[in-house]
């Protein structure tokens, strides 16, 4: 049976010591700001582009993963005789669920499958590191697929923005939800619900919404013996190690990830995003 290699894309923006750990392959999305062009985690990392961010006049835009990026690495794995198995960002999201089925044409009947994780960040993370651990303990290509869609009921994200203008500037919520936020200066919660960001509630103060997100969180996971948490921002280091102290405090988890909100989707979610997620064992 052939080792299954695993594949996700940058938008996941696992700990490099993870992404090591599970021998993953990553695939940068691209990031496009006035003549530069960028590969999400590669030429640009999360400190330096939420320090631009901060002062440019003008906002980068985004584009999925190439097809050429994926024929290339698929043909590497499958000529060193690996399975494959990759993970994507949701394509409510991004295209790049496209792209890779796209450059799947190219190896008719070869092991090699794409999954349409309707995920995002460390939601998608905890997907992949929970398959990839499989995959290192010898699961077959079935067996992984099998595992994904068999987690991903058991996965849950909650965050809370700034302001809604970069989702809105970047068509990933409604304009009536960004007026509300204007007019009234309340905090949104969003989760990903179906692939899609979805405005899940809204409170009167960043304080108050940190408190509902991890409220959300003990609501979802109750009777659940062990949990995984991840928390992660852009840009708010201080309030995001505050949030996995109350998490750690409240849920107390089988194992913490802390990391950034990748470049790509920070572009549309913002400065001084927080996010949380969860996975139920």
């Amino acid at each position: 049976m052939k080792k299954v290699a695993i594949i996700t894309d940058s938008s996941a923006y696992l700990p490099d010591e993870t992404v090591e750990a599970l021998n993953l392959h990553v695939v940068p999305l691209t990031l496009h700001w006035g003549e530069d062009t960028y590969r999400d985690g590669v030429d640009i990392r999360a400190e330096a582009f939420y320090a631009r961010l901060a002062e440019a006049d003008t906002l980068p835009t985004t584009s999925q993963t190439a097809v050429s990026e994926f024929n290339r690495l698929f043909s590497t794995l499958l000529e060193q005789d690996f399975a494959v198995l990759a993970m994507l960002i949701s394509s409510g999201l991004s295209g790049t669920v496209d792209s890779a089925l796209q450059a799947k044409t190219a190896f008719p009947g070869a092991p090699l499958a794409v999954v349409d994780s309707q995920l995002v960040s460390m939601a998608l993370g905890f997907m992949v590191m929970k398959v990839a651990r499989a995959a290192k303990d010898g699961a077959s290509l079935e067996e992984c697929q099998a595992l994904a869609d068999a987690v991903y009921p058991k996965i849950g994200v909650y965050f809370t923005v700034e302001t809604l203008k970069y989702l809105h500037m970047g068509g990933r919520i409604n304009t009536a939800s960004r007026l509300m936020g204007s007019a009234l200066n309340i905090k949104p919660i969003m989760e990903i619900r179906g692939g899609k960001i979805e405005l899940v509630e809204s409170v009167r103060s960043r304080k108050k919404a940190l408190v509902r997100m991890l409220d959300m969180v003990e609501r979802d996971i109750e009777g659940c013996e062990s949990v995984r948490i991840s928390t992660f921002h852009a840009a708010a280091e201080e309030e995001n190690q505050a949030l996995m102290s109350e998490a750690v405090a409240r849920f107390s988890p089988i194992e913490t990830v802390t990391t950034h909100v990748s470049p790509v989707i920070g572009t549309h979610t913002g400065p001084g995003t927080l996010s949380i997620a969860y996975q139920m064992e």
